[in-house]
């Protein structure tokens, strides 16, 4: 793990160099970089991290603010202060575009950032998200989460939401992967999480963004995913020109960890394709 201090917090971040991968004519490969979800950590994705740098290709895996190692900032954090920070910690690492890839919020955050900074943006991967802003109901259910991750902490939280993150049938057939998530659920810090909840709530509708998005991007979803569900993906799929959809079987909201091999499969396929 590194640090930075960057955008006006400290910021903790993963950066496998990967060494030094090619694209099309030698040229160095375009890093990747991967913005976990909520209530997670840049750990979320170590099964790509390591099989990607693994390929040759710089990996960068931040934890957001608030979020893992990272300064925790209370209040309100919009998903534009997000993709600032991100922004800011390319700037940090001399990375001038990359490969960006979210879950969940992250998947709305990477929305933000190519809203914000689209010649940044070499491709997509949008992974158990949507773009649709909440609506009154899910604005109000946010802000209440939000208040009662303040006034109780984390563990009751994370062990009612874990068979919703992955399916009840992989919260018992892979236990470590249960185990883990529930780490990074409890591990969050309340201030931070509540924070980054209510700057969500507050998030615009990103289609419009989605529908100018003119660079390869790769949507994944699990089957069985009840936050963001196949539909939700579907509808990603129509509304951006080109892109590819992929639906992971036997999985949740994570299919990465859920399925890490399926998906990181689908993950080295799509990066090796933009490099050809």
């Amino acid at each position: 793990m590194a640090t930075a201090h960057v955008n006006g917090i400290t910021v903790a971040y993963d950066d496998d160099q990967g060494g030094g991968g090619k694209g099309v004519g030698g040229a160095p490969a375009v890093p990747l970089l991967l913005v976990h979800g909520h209530p997670f950590d840049r750990s979320l994705w170590a099964p790509q991290v390591a099989a990607v740098a693994g390929t040759g290709r710089r990996v960068i895996a931040p934890d957001l603010r608030g979020y893992g190692a990272s300064e925790v900032v209370p209040g309100i954090t919009p998903l534009g202060t997000f993709a600032r920070d991100l922004a800011a910690l390319l700037d940090h690492l001399g990375v001038a575009r990359v490969v960006l890839g979210g879950l969940s919020m992250g998947g709305q955050i990477v929305m933000e950032f190519q809203r914000t900074f689209p010649e940044r943006v070499a491709a997509l991967v949008l992974t158990a998200t949507f773009p649709g802003a909440d609506t009154e109901d899910g604005r109000k259910a946010r802000e209440a989460t939000a208040d009662r991750l303040l006034d109780e902490g984390m563990a009751k939280y994370a062990d009612e939401v874990l068979d919703r993150m992955i399916t009840p049938y992989n919260v018992t057939t892979r236990p470590d992967v249960a185990a883990h998530v529930l780490r990074m659920m409890r591990g969050t810090p309340p201030e931070g999480a509540a924070a980054a909840l209510r700057g969500r709530a507050r998030r615009p509708d990103y289609g419009p963004v989605l529908a100018a998005v003119r660079v390869p991007t790769l949507i994944v979803v699990g089957r069985d995913d009840t936050f963001t569900p196949v539909a939700e993906a579907e509808a990603m799929h129509r509304i951006v020109t080109g892109s590819r959809l992929a639906v992971v079987e036997s999985s949740g909201h994570l299919p990465n960890l859920e399925r890490p091999e399926v998906f990181t499969g689908l993950l080295r396929d799509f990066l090796d394709e933009l490099d050809a």
